[in-house]
């Protein structure tokens, strides 16, 4: 089974982080986007979680430039380990090639692919989105971070010789010159940054191949941890959804679909993602409830029925448990929301 692609939570705390910064609420941006706390505490939010965020946060913000902005705020500790391996790489260019290794530790929503021409080389992001569409917010946000990430490696304010984006501006031109610094084409074939070959040859300050080497092992096993494990949450979640409906929906026939006794599918979820089938589960019925209870007139009782409770009261407890509102009320405060942003 392949994995479906996820950010790591120092990726999504960068989004919450910068829409905190712009006076949004933590729980009103959450609720925006269908999210709860219980999810954007996982170590990985699926790319469709990140996607709703990064578009609450730019129609929350009111800022076109809400992306550009976020790119801006960037710090090591929004790439976890793999700033640092970047910081101590010999050359702009090994730090790249080791971006382009170790990206999924930060998320996997795409890939940088590095062309190398003559005088310069265009380092190109290939997103790759899930089932909705990504917000220019986060490709945006992307190429910022790639040209701050240069900033810290090389110790001083670099900028790109042209920048290419596939969407057309949503920004004004200020706020994009502010944040690349650079030429900017829009409604190209990619999205890319143009780099001369001297600026990622050149030597980086804070090289250090013992560090490099440390922090590239430390790397290279969260990466394989993550290959192992991710397929088990991805492959679960994806069952529960499918099951959702089935009042009698229960661990030995999740453990079953995997492949697994119960005793070990508990104990991996345990010790590999801290969590458990139950909470799993009732993540799953919150998310679903949620998205229905937004986007659908439908009634309680078959709501209660599409995500497996029995009766509406049940999902009445539920909801108060998940959101501390009636969902009644939720689903009002909801609608008048929407109007108020048209």
């Amino acid at each position: 089974m392949t994995a479906k692609a996820s950010a790591s939570k120092s990726w999504v705390d960068t989004v919450l982080a910068s829409a905190q910064r712009l006076g949004i609420a933590r729980a009103a941006l959450l609720a925006q986007a269908g999210l709860t706390e219980s999810d954007v505490a996982q170590p990985r939010l699926p790319i469709d979680g990140i996607t709703r965020l990064w578009r609450a946060g730019g129609s929350m913000s009111g800022m076109p430039g809400f992306g550009l902005r976020t790119g801006m705020l960037i710090g090591p500790a929004s790439l976890n380990i793999v700033s640092y391996l970047l910081m101590s790489s010999a050359s702009l260019r090994s730090a790249l090639a080791l971006l382009q290794s170790f990206q999924r530790l930060i998320s996997d929503g795409g890939r940088f692919q590095l062309l190398a021409g003559g005088q310069e080389s265009w380092l190109i992001y290939h997103p790759q989105q899930g089932d909705l569409a990504f917000s220019h917010h986060q490709i945006e946000a992307v190429l910022v971070t790639v040209v701050h990430i240069a900033h810290w490696a090389v110790g001083e304010r670099i900028a790109p010789q042209a920048v290419q984006f596939a969407h057309a501006p949503h920004a004004a031109m200020d706020e994009y010159q502010a944040a690349l610094g650079a030429p900017i084409t829009f409604e190209g074939a990619f999205n890319g940054l143009l780099l001369t070959n001297d600026l990622l040859d050149r030597p980086l300050p804070q090289a250090d191949a013992t560090l490099a080497s440390l922090h590239s092992e430390y790397a290279a096993a969260q990466l394989e941890a993550l290959a192992q494990h991710g397929d088990l949450l991805d492959s679960l979640d994806g069952w529960l959804r499918q099951h959702l409906a089935q009042p009698d929906i229960n661990r030995a026939a999740a453990a079953r679909y995997l492949g697994l006794s119960e005793r070990t599918l508990a104990r991996r979820l345990a010790q590999a993602h801290g969590t458990s089938f139950l909470r799993l589960l009732d993540q799953v019925r919150q998310a679903q409830c949620l998205l229905l209870m937004k986007t659908t007139t439908l009634a309680l009782p078959e709501i209660a029925s599409r995500i497996g409770l029995s009766e509406p009261s049940a999902l009445c407890r539920a909801f108060r448990r998940w959101t501390g509102d009636s969902p009644q009320r939720w689903r009002t405060a909801s609608m008048a929301e929407g109007l108020h942003r048209e």
